[in-house]
């Protein structure tokens, strides 16, 4: 089991690292955030005695933590775009 859960882990990672290249900010964020609960997940789930659980709880945890991530620092971006072209035309 322990094997299996590796290589399911390895092939998420490598397929989500490989389409990066077109994702906004925010998707890289998501995906980054579901890889790194996996992984994390599945070692803790592997110690307590069931990696593929923690391996699927650390995923939905990290994946969402990764999604308020991305959305949180596109609304900062959003707002200092929008002080700057204030600033540009009310001289």
């Amino acid at each position: 089991m322990k094997k299996v859960t590796i290589l399911v882990i390895t092939l998420l990672a490598v397929n989500g690292l490989a389409g990066c290249a077109d994702m906004t900010a925010t998707q890289k964020s998501t995906v980054k955030g579901g890889l790194g609960g996996a992984a994390g997940g599945a070692i803790i789930g592997a110690i307590a005695g069931n990696a593929g659980m923690g391996a699927a709880i650390g995923a939905a945890a990290g994946t969402t933590g990764g999604f308020l991530y991305g959305k949180h620092k596109e609304s900062e971006q959003k707002a200092y775009q929008q002080g700057r072209w204030d600033a540009q035309h009310h001289q």
